[in-house]
């Protein structure tokens, strides 16, 4: 089997890559497993050390739209396909034109690559938690379910909301096996911050435990959904493995959320590092921030990740205690027990 990932290099990318990798095979869309023979990583960037190393992963660098234009993606030779390039929430907002390119122009391209290529590869699209969005004029529930009509309030909802249609459409008529997954915010990510307007929920956790400042833009009482680099990559997997008969609807799944808030979370970084961790967290508003991420909502009742064997994550702080023991070069404050 032989598997292509946009956004390869990045973060979920790199790590999706990995844990196939490591599984070694793959039970696409009910079908018995069969073992990875390769894995395609299409990224501006070039790979990590550790999977440009293994003989199975192919890196292919460059910008996504002019690869495909220019034909140079395997599709006619891969069963699964996992989209998760895009242009991030923050950077959509500050860049009309990058966000339709990369985050709607792209999708459509691949889509149709996949079309070409005539065997209706798995397909799953990596949507976001942002195609809801609360305004005075529609409110938002307070519980999302299901069958939630999204309302995305900025572009990058928007973006993924067309996103989500077309591959509903081209599974529709036969061209793929689309599984759309509507992720949560990951926290806590390694590395440096990204210009998404999510990237504090990561940051005022991460920057503290290398003993460095942290700047939070919102109110501690702000509520949000989150799940872990682990349970989201978790979530993408399971999407790639559902029969079409466990999938369902060729709509969306929200992908389970452990609802905390952003005081509830420093808390949780106080109980690992104690004080000196938290006194490292500027407590600074931002309005325009503050206004993407309380239009999002926080709690959710998915029932159909629940059938699927999904499940949030137990607790921040264990989320938290999860980043420490994975990244252990990237603390340099005490951890308590």
């Amino acid at each position: 089997m032989n598997i292509l990932i946009t956004g390869g290099s990045g973060f979920l990318g790199a790590r999706l890559a990995r844990t196939l990798l490591a599984q070694g095979s793959l039970a696409l869309a009910g079908a018995p497993a069969q073992p990875i023979q390769r894995v395609v990583l299409v990224d501006r960037v070039a790979p990590p050390a550790d999977l440009a190393a293994d003989a199975r992963v192919q890196p292919l660098l460059g910008d996504l739209g002019e690869q495909l234009a220019a034909g140079a993606l395997p599709l006619a030779d891969v069963q699964a396909v996992f989209h998760l390039a895009a242009a991030v929430s923050g950077e959509c907002e500050a860049d009309f034109d990058l966000g339709m390119r990369s985050n709607l122009d792209a999708t459509r391209q691949l889509l149709e690559g996949c079309r070409r290529a005539g065997h209706a590869p798995v397909f799953v699209f990596s949507s976001s938690v942002a195609v809801f969005g609360d305004s005075p004029e529609q409110r938002l529930p307070e519980v999302i379910e299901d069958t939630t009509l999204p309302t995305p309030q900025n572009s990058y909802g928007i973006q993924k909301f067309i996103g989500e249609q077309l591959v509903a459409d081209y599974t529709r008529k036969g061209f793929v096996q689309g599984r759309n997954v509507r992720l949560m915010t990951v926290s806590v990510r390694p590395g440096r911050p990204n210009g998404a307007a999510s990237s504090f929920l990561s940051g005022m956790l991460r920057e503290p435990l290398a003993g460095e400042r942290a700047r939070c833009p919102v109110a501690p009482e702000t509520a949000v959904a989150l799940s872990s680099p682990g349970n989201t990559v978790r979530g993408i997997i399971r999407a790639s493995t559902a029969s079409s008969t466990e999938w369902g609807a060729r709509t969306a799944v929200n992908l389970p959320a452990l609802t905390t808030t952003v005081g509830e979370m420093a808390q949780a970084l106080e109980r690992v590092a104690g004080k000196e961790a938290t006194a490292l967290i500027d407590w600074e508003p931002d309005a325009q921030i503050a206004k993407i991420i309380t239009s999002w909502p926080s709690r959710f009742q998915p029932k159909r990740a629940q059938a699927l064997g999904l499940a949030a994550d137990e607790s921040f702080e264990a989320i938290l205690r999860d980043y420490v023991r994975e990244n252990p070069q990237a603390v340099k404050l005490a951890v308590k027990g």
